[in-house]
C-alpha cells in the first residue's frame, strides 16, 4: 500500500519525529540531500566517473537548504558547482542558515539575477527554490528565469527538481503563476505527494523517485493511495483466481445493456471485458432491433432481449443477475428509461453507470443522485463529469492564485459525496473516490505511462471489467480500483498499436504475470 501526502501531510510527520527527538531538521536535511545526490547517480550512471559541472539555485525556504547540501556534496565528488540564492540569506530558516554556511566554506553564493543561459551550461541543474511547502504564484520574472535557465542545452543539461519542480503545487500538481521548469528527474522523500500524480505535474516530470530520510510511516484515513500490485494483490487479485470446485454461478452474472442496431460495439467491448475479467456469465441485453447483429458477433456471451424499462424489470427477476453495465452506446433516450429501473431492482445488484447514462442526466444530475444507492460506480471523463458536476469542475478547472490548490482528487471526494456512490474520475491521472473520502490516484504516468489508452472504446472496456469484478463479489471501491489497474497494465502488457479490442484479450498473459 502506497500512501501519497499533501505538503500538510508531510510537515507533520517531519514534525513529530523531531519533537520525539528521534531525529533532528538538520539531520533530515542533510539525508534529503544525500538521497538527491543518490538518484543523480542511479538515474545518470555516467556522471559518477570523472569531474562535472553543476549549478544549484537554492530558495529562500527549507528546499534551498537541501539545495546547498547537494552543493556541497557534489563538490566533495570533485565537481565543479555554482550555487545561486533566490532569497535573502539573512532570512533563511535555521537549518537552512548552518547549510548556507557550510556551503560558504567551500565555495560562493550568486545572486539569482546573476543566472544565465551562458553561466548554466552544464552537466546538471538542481532546482531547489520551492518544493511542497508553496503557497503564493511563482514570480513571472522567476519563473522566466527558471525555463531559460534549466533548458539551455537539453542534449547536455540534466534537470533535477528537488521535491516538487519549482512553481507546481504538491498538493494539486496545479501550476501557480506562469513560468517554470521541465525536469528531467523529480526527487521526494519518506513518501510522494499527491501533486505528483495530478494535472502539471506528470507532464512537466520525466522521473519520480522517492528517497527514505529514515521518518516512521504514519497511516491516516484522510490519505490518498497510490493504486499498485501492492496494495491489490493482499484481497484483489486472489478473488480473479478460480477455485478448484466452482462453477460459473460462483462467479458472477452481469447484464450489458446495449444501443439499438448499428450501436452496440461499445456495449460488447464493455462484455468482453466483463467476461474475461472473470464475471462468470455475462449477458448483453440488445433491443429487438439490433438482436441479429448481436447475435452473429458473440459467442461466449448470451444475449437477451430488453426493448424497454417493462422488459428489463422482468430481466432482472432473476436474482443471480448481481452486476449491471448501463451506458456505452445506449443512446440518451434508452438510458433515461432505463437507468431508474435498473436503480431500483429489489434485489439490488451492483451497478455501473458510463457513458450515455451519465449524459442522460445532464440537465437533471440532481435526479440521477437522488436514485443511486451505495452499490454503484460512476465513472465519467472529463466532460461527462463537467455535466454531472458542473459547478464542481468549474472551481477545478479555475487557474490558482493561492496553494494548496483544489485538486482532481478534491472534486472527486466532492463529487462522491454528492453522488452517495463511488466516483471514478478518468484520465491518465484517475481518481477513485467513496462517499466516506477515502481516496486513491490509478497512475497511468512516468513508468506507467500507456498513451495508447487514448482509442475509441477503451472506456467501454474499463466498465466492463468494474461489472465483471462487481459480478465477482467485489466492493464498488475495490472493483474500480482493480478494474483501473488492470487496465492499464492490459495497455502496457500489449504496447503501442493498441485497439480497444485487444485489451481484454490481453488480461490473460497479465494475469500469468501476476502468478494467478
Amino acid at each position: 500500500m502506497t500512501e501519497l501526502l499533501t505538503s500538510a501531510q508531510m510537515r507533520q510527520i517531519e514534525q513529530a519525529a523531531i519533537d520525539s527527538g528521534a531525529v533532528t531538521g538538520l539531520e533530515l536535511m542533510e539525508r534529503a540531500g544525500a538521497g538527491v545526490v543518490e538518484a543523480i547517480l542511479a538515474e545518470w550512471p555516467e556522471l559518477g566517473q570523472g569531474a562535472h559541472r553543476a549549478v544549484v539555485l537554492c530558495g529562500p525556504g527549507n528546499n534551498g537548504g537541501d539545495g546547498f547540501v547537494v552543493a556541497r556534496l557534489l563538490q566533495e565528488r570533485g565537481w565543479d558547482v555554482g550555487v545561486f540564492l533566490y532569497g535573502d540569506a539573512e532570512k533563511l530558516p535555521p537549518d537552512a542558515r548552518v547549510n548556507y554556511e557550510l556551503w560558504r566554506k567551500m565555495g560562493a553564493v550568486s545572486s539569482w539575477e546573476d543566472l544565465n543561459a551562458e553561466q548554466t551550461t552544464a552537466d546538471l541543474f538542481i532546482d531547489a527554490v520551492f518544493g511542497t511547502g508553496l503557497t503564493r504564484p511563482l514570480p513571472e520574472e522567476l519563473g522566466r528565469e527558471l525555463i531559460m535557465t534549466a533548458t539551455p542545452d537539453k542534449t547536455t543539461t540534466k534537470v533535477v527538481a528537488v521535491d516538487m519542480p519549482s512553481g507546481l503545487c504538491a498538493d494539486s500538481g496545479k501550476m501557480l503563476g506562469g513560468g517554470g521548469d521541465f525536469s528531467d528527474l523529480v526527487v521526494s522523500f519518506h513518501s510522494a505527494k499527491v501533486g505528483h500524480y495530478l494535472d502539471r505535474s506528470y507532464q512537466r516530470c520525466n522521473s519520480l523517485v522517492v528517497k527514505d530520510i529514515g521518518l516512521d510511516h504514519v497511516f491516516d484515513e484522510s490519505q490518498v493511495h497510490l493504486v499498485d500490485q501492492a496494495r491489490l494483490s493482499d484481497d484483489s487479485f486472489p478473488g480473479i483466481s478460480k477455485r478448484k470446485f466452482d462453477h460459473k454461478y460462483t462467479h458472477g452474472h452481469a447484464l450489458i445493456l446495449s444501443g439499438g442496431f448499428g450501436k452496440t460495439g461499445a456495449a460488447r467491448l464493455a462484455a468482453r471485458g466483463a467476461l474475461r475479467i472473470g464475471a462468470g456469465l455475462v449477458t448483453l441485453g440488445v433491443p429487438g432491433a439490433a438482436q441479429m447483429e448481436v447475435a452473429t458477433r458473440i459467442t461466449a456471451l448470451m444475449l437477451t432481449r430488453v426493448e424497454d424499462a417493462s422488459n428489463l424489470a422482468e430481466v432482472l427477476e432473476d436474482r443471480r443477475l448481481n452486476a449491471l453495465c448501463l451506458g456505452p452506446g445506449m443512446g440518451v433516450e434508452r438510458a433515461r428509461d432505463l437507468v431508474p429501473v435498473a436503480l431500483a431492482a429489489r434485489h439490488g445488484p451492483r451497478v455501473v453507470l458510463d457513458a450515455d447514462a451519465l449524459t442522460a442526466y445532464a440537465d437533471c444530475p440532481e435526479t440521477l443522485f437522488a436514485m443511486l444507492h451505495a452499490n454503484c460506480v460512476l465513472t465519467p471523463h472529463g466532460g461527462e463529469f463537467a455535466r454531472l458536476f458542473p459547478d464542481i469542475a468549474e472551481r477545478l478547472n479555475k487557474e490558482p492564485t493561492r496553494g494548496p490548490a483544489y485538486s482532481k482528487v478534491d472534486a472527486t471526494r466532492d463529487a462522491a459525496a454528492r453522488a452517495g456512490c463511488v466516483v471514478l474520475f478518468k484520465g491518465p491521472d484517475t481518481v477513485i473516490a467513496h462517499p466516506s473520502g477515502a481516496c486513491s490516484i490509478n497512475a497511468a504516468v512516468y513508468d506507467r505511462e500507456a498513451p495508447w489508452l487514448a482509442t475509441a472504446g477503451s472506456g467501454d472496456v474499463l466498465a466492463g471489467f468494474i461489472t465483471g469484478l462487481l459480478a465477482r463479489g467485489f466492493a464498488p471501491k475495490q472493483a474500480a480500483e482493480t478494474g483501473a489497474w488492470l487496465h492499464v497494465e492490459a495497455a502496457r502488457s500489449f504496447g503501442p498499436g493498441l485497439v480497444a479490442e485487444d485489451l481484454p484479450e490481453e488480461l490473460p498473459k497479465v494475469f500469468r504475470r501476476l502468478g494467478l
